[in-house]
């Protein structure tokens, strides 16, 4: 009997040395910040060759993505199954509410990282979470205000937590992300009843 393997199981080693990496990384910006994420400092702190890292995560941003996953899985459960408004149960409008607010305290809480990973490329921001984000927001939308242009109102709620521009705003500008959740309660009650 044939034994078909899944190519996709993680070895026992490389699962460890994953997690190695990923404390080694999480101490080293949680001591002195995205800044001091090198990969070389990462794969000394873990005991790993410099290569494995780079073949693990690519560069920096990789790293960085590495490290956000779990909050975001986190994030994504509890909008998807959690209780509301941000889970199911609530109605439309206040759904679009407590995912805006919660995804603004998500974003403030992991800015750094989140700055680093959504500028590694023009387009880095525009991966699987904000597709996910997207999909979520463009189906309540719909729900709230049926015959409207759900995919590009979904984008302009988007577009203010954009790490970068967060960053910018809260620290160049003074802006609270209080305002900033504020700023996004005013654009939800322009389009929904």
């Amino acid at each position: 009997m044939d034994v078909v393997m899944n190519p996709r199981r993680e070895r026992v080693d490389a699962a460890r040395n994953r997690v190695k990496i990923l404390a080694a990384a999480a101490d080293i910006v949680a001591a002195h910040g995205v800044e001091g994420l090198s990969m070389a400092e990462v794969a000394a702190a873990a005991g790993v060759g410099v290569g494995t890292l780079y073949r693990r995560f690519g560069d920096r941003s990789g790293l960085a993505y590495a490290l956000i996953d779990e909050r975001e899985r986190e994030f994504q459960e509890a909008f998807i199954e959690g209780p509301p408004p941000l889970g199911p149960g609530a109605g439309a409008p206040a759904r679009i509410r407590g995912f805006l607010h919660a995804l603004a305290d998500r974003t403030v809480e992991q800015l750094d990282l989140l700055v680093m990973a959504e500028t590694a490329t023009p387009f880095a921001r525009f991966g699987g979470a904000y597709e996910a984000y997207h999909a979520h927001l463009s189906m309540l939308v719909t729900q709230a205000r049926p015959g409207a242009d759900a995919h590009v109102l979904a984008d302009a709620l988007l577009a203010p937590l954009a790490a970068p521009l967060l960053a910018h705003r809260l620290r160049d500008r003074g802006v609270t992300v209080e305002r900033v959740k504020a700023g996004l309660d005013d654009l939800l009650a322009a389009f929904t009843p």
